[in-house]
């Protein structure tokens, strides 16, 4: 498991405060080795006349309690610098979070705070700009690396196209919005519609006891397109399990899968699509109302579905798990947000970076690793963006150490404690209007 990270999200994910608090404790504590200093060589003074040699070993150990004082100091100093671009990157942040809520007041003072602070201290406003412009570069890295690496086994032409290719989509990543979803954003209105219609009903079922057994669920398989898990706790009331499928469909116009190329291009474009209504109304359907707790799963196109059903309001969805998701979400603190992704993933790199603070409630999480490392010709079938590879993710997270995951099994454990699961599959349809000459020419 030694390639698997887990990071708490964002460009920066450090508090300030705490930086701050670590500065002063250095810096107290090389004052204390400063006095320490001193009197070592108060003693080494009076031992001069009388004990040569041992006043020379007291000198030596007080010129090492002082190189430590120095170096305490350093590490003061540096805390301090760190604070500071730490906090300007924290106020851009809080910029766009303002300009997209449009917050007039808090963009005003966002923007007097981050001038301020740039003032003040230049070489941590530079600092800054650099580190947000690595982590922007560095998003997708491995996955342009292994594109790159593929071109040029097949040879000069393709190398080049890959070299101009990789650039220009990054280009048009961010002119599109870098595939995240800003605090406050909402759907716009759909062109077309989406339905849900029951293919199979169980009425006993259980919790998933792991990540990998919720990953396992994933519909996709046949006409599944939604798997909804009705959860009766024992105290009457009700929470719901919701897992939703990748795209299924190459289809770009009308097609009769809502779970189609379509419905990515609208849901990245921050539209509403046919297969975001079909998982609303199979929820609904199986009972979900305003208010009730909804905890989603989805991949790729899935995940995009998972993140709007918490920024969309209508439920409240406690837990985000996306698998191979292109955009990132800003959910809201009372949402768990785990992003399991893979640095290989095509799919993935279409979020430029995702957002630059973490988001959602304490003990989120992202966790990437590289799926298939080496480039070959098998690279073409996204073998990284399979199902299959993130349930081997999921497994990987199951069997870590790491304390982020209690969160994860902390929902799982609660759902186990339910006195009845009534599990439905749903597919998912778009309804199309098909109009014949006749019939056309007849009006």
């Amino acid at each position: 498991m030694s390639d698997l990270e887990i990071r708490g999200g964002g460009a920066v994910s450090v508090d300030t405060a705490s930086l701050d608090a670590a500065a002063g404790g250095f810096a107290l504590v090389a004052a204390d080795l400063d006095d320490a200093a001193a009197h070592l060589a108060a003693v080494a003074a009076d031992l001069t006349p009388v004990a040569s040699g041992d006043a020379e070993a007291v000198r030596w150990l007080a010129a090492d309690t002082a190189g430590f004082a120095d170096r305490a100091r350093l590490l003061a100093g540096r805390l301090r610098e760190a604070s500071a671009v730490y906090e300007i990157v924290e106020l851009r942040v809080q910029l766009l979070a303002a300009e997209a809520g449009g917050d007039e007041t808090e963009i005003m003072r966002a923007r007097v705070a981050l001038m301020l602070a740039r003032t003040t201290d230049p070489a941590a406003a530079r600092a800054a700009d650099a580190a947000l412009t690595h982590w922007r570069r560095a998003a997708g890295a491995e996955f342009g690396a292994q594109a790159l690496a593929l071109a040029q086994q097949a040879g000069p032409w393709a190398l080049g196209a890959a070299a101009v290719g990789l650039p220009l989509l990054r280009q048009v990543v961010r002119a599109h919005g870098g595939g995240t979803i800003a605090p406050g954003e909402r759907l716009t209105a759909s062109t077309g519609s989406g339905s849900a219609e029951p293919l199979r009903r169980y009425e006993r079922g259980s919790a998933p006891a792991t990540l990998a057994a919720a990953a396992a669920r994933m519909p996709g398989a046949g006409e599944s397109r939604v798997r909804v898990e009705k959860y009766t706790m024992p105290d009457g009331t009700r929470q719901f399990a919701v897992y939703i499928a990748g795209t299924q469909s190459l289809a770009t116009a009308d097609g009769d899968d809502p779970f189609d190329m379509q419905s990515n291009v609208e849901l990245y474009g921050g539209q509403s699509a046919a297969s975001y209504e079909a998982v609303v109304a199979a929820l609904q359907a199986a009972g979900a109302g305003a208010g009730d707790a909804v905890h989603a799963f989805g991949h790729s196109q899935g995940g995009m579905i998972a993140a709007r059903l918490a920024t969309e309001g209508g439920f409240d969805t406690r837990t985000v798990v996306t698998f191979g998701s292109p955009v990132a979400a800003a959910v809201g603190p009372g949402t768990l947000s785990v992003a399991v992704r893979h640095t290989d993933d095509p799919v993935v790199a279409l979020s430029a970076g995702g957002l630059a603070a973490p988001t959602g409630a304490p003990g989120s999480f992202i966790a990437e690793r590289v799926a298939d490392a080496p480039a070959n010709l098998g690279d073409l079938t996204l073998p990284s963006h399979h199902m299959t590879a993130y349930a081997e993710t999921a497994a990987m997270l199951d069997g870590t150490a790491d304390p982020r995951m209690d969160a994860v099994r902390g929902v799982l454990g609660e759902l186990a404690t339910a006195a009845s699961v009534e599990t439905t599959v749903w597919s998912a349809a778009r309804p199309v209007e098909r109009v014949s000459r006749g019939a056309a020419g007849a009006g």
